[in-house]
């Protein structure tokens, strides 16, 4: 059984015991956190999918703790200009544990 939820503006494929890392969510270590908007559920052979999102569907997480993405960097460059600027970023992240994929009528 899978399950295609999104968070914030991005979408996941999501499994029992999966560990996802989405952007920053403001919930503690340890809590619970219950996903809501999935837009599709794939049970055996019987696919459910949503106008957006499955009626009745959720997929609960428990969040294991707050980390940082890769840092990537901009760069630009004006040729004969002597000009040029550098930028750096990191992503704050939220690591979920899938518990369970919960389609309920």
């Amino acid at each position: 059984m899978y399950a295609i939820v999104e968070v914030g503006a991005k979408q996941y494929n999501v499994k029992r015991d999966d560990v996802i890392e989405v952007d920053k969510q403001l919930v503690d270590k340890g809590k619970d956190i219950i996903l809501d908007k999935v837009l599709l559920v794939c049970k055996d052979k019987t696919v459910e999918i949503g106008q957006p999102y499955v009626k009745g569907a959720k997929v609960e997480a428990v969040v294991l703790g707050a980390t940082k993405g890769e840092k990537t960097t901009a760069y630009k460059y004006r040729r004969r200009k002597n000009s040029h600027w550098e930028k750096g970023h990191r992503a704050q992240l939220t690591e979920l544990k899938i518990k369970s994929i919960d389609l309920s009528r």
